[in-house]
């Protein structure tokens, strides 16, 4: 149908001609109130994006001093980080003569992978970039805890009294 035809009988009907499918080999057309598709088209990317989880990368550093507790206090966080759902980046960072001894940073990252084996997969190796160690774990499937719904706050206390000076 040519366009001026189109045209006429959507201000007829006192609606809009909206261009659907502007790819397509003739463009596809339709005759609709155009605020009402925007509408439409706006409710659906917001329905796309409350579905979609985000995946964020969090970091880790240690040393190749660092000590046993310090370990297990790291290793805690990072089963917290896991079962959020994000990825881990387990950095080990070596400074001046450390670099001289790389196998006390894959001890280390041995250690954590040790304690974690039933949650994470290994995405990335051990690997050295410079004078840091780094290795990339992920959630296993399964691992994940579902998001709790955030408790509802307590009321505020009232008042005792009618305030006139009056000491409880």
């Amino acid at each position: 149908m040519p366009t001026g035809e189109a045209l006429r009988i959507a201000e007829a009907a006192g609606l809009d001609l909206v261009e659907v499918s502007p790819k397509a080999y003739p463009p596809v057309c339709k005759i609709m109130d155009y605020g009402r598709f925007k509408y439409e088209k706006s409710k659906q990317a917001k329905e796309a994006r409350k579905h979609q989880s985000q995946v964020l990368m969090k970091e880790v550093k240690f040393r190749p001093k660092t000590d046993s507790h310090d370990l297990n206090f790291k290793v805690k966080m990072i089963n917290g980080f896991l079962s959020e759902g994000n990825k881990v980046k387990l950095v080990v960072q070596f400074r001046g003569r450390e670099i001289v001894h790389p196998e006390t940073g894959q001890a280390i990252l041995q250690k954590v992978l040790d304690t974690l084996t039933e949650l994470v997969n290994v995405e990335q190796m051990p690997s050295m970039e410079g004078r840091r160690m780094i290795m990339l774990l992920g959630p296993k499937v399964g691992v994940v805890r579902q998001a709790r719904p955030a408790p509802a706050p307590a009321p505020a206390p009232k008042p005792q009294g009618d305030g006139a000076g009056e000491k409880p």
